[in-house]
């Protein structure tokens, strides 16, 4: 039976207590487990094993990263855990290195990953507006999208060997926001890209 591996990314903020990010992941968790999906769960503000947290990336047949997006990027919590999970799995669990070695250093960067095969999705929220991306008139982003910004995060995913579901992206949160239609989308979302077990 595939297995699913949802990481809750959000950092609680005054501002932010972390709402509709953990809404996001109780849907998926409700909608992928209905379909027949063997599900966990790992939350940053909870405590976590490194060691746990590397067999999770082992038996999941897919990721989803639920963030919110701080600063253009994730927030620090979840950076601290790829700092210590993601390095420790560098033993060949998650990846043999950058797979180069000092007898053969000509192997391209980057290919040492040993979770090929299996496959992620990254499910942002946002507080800037969807029309700031892709947009070159736009001051701010300057024409470039989403999957431009968070880059270095689809980096990551493929050191490991994985591929990419397309993104997925709650837009305008703090200022303008539209959650029930965000939530019909998601459904959709996961249901376009998840088929029964």
């Amino acid at each position: 039976m595939p297995n699913i591996f949802i990481i809750n990314a959000h950092e609680e903020y005054p501002f932010s207590p972390g709402k509709l990010n953990a809404a996001l992941v109780e849907k998926a968790q409700n909608m992928l487990t209905a379909k027949g999906y063997d599900i966990q769960i790992t939350t940053m503000k909870d405590d976590y094993d490194v060691e746990a947290e590397i067999g999770k990336h082992q038996w999941a047949d897919a990721i989803i990263l639920q963030t919110p997006v701080n600063w253009m990027e994730v927030p620090w919590s979840f950076k601290r855990y790829m700092d210590y999970v993601y390095s420790a799995g560098m033993d060949g669990r998650l990846c043999a290195g950058d797979g180069r070695t000092r007898q053969d250093p000509t192997q391209q960067y980057g290919t040492g990953g040993t979770l090929t095969g299996k496959k992620y999705m990254l499910s942002l929220t946002f507080n800037a507006p969807k029309d700031s991306f892709g947009d070159p008139n736009q001051w701010f982003f300057e024409g470039k999208t989403i999957d431009d910004l968070f880059w270095p995060m689809h980096l990551n995913f493929k050191f490991f060997g994985m591929e990419s579901l397309p993104t997925f992206v709650c837009f305008d949160v703090m200022k303008n926001p539209d959650i029930e239609n965000d939530f019909i989308r998601f459904d959709a979302h996961l249901n376009q890209h998840f088929s029964a077990a």
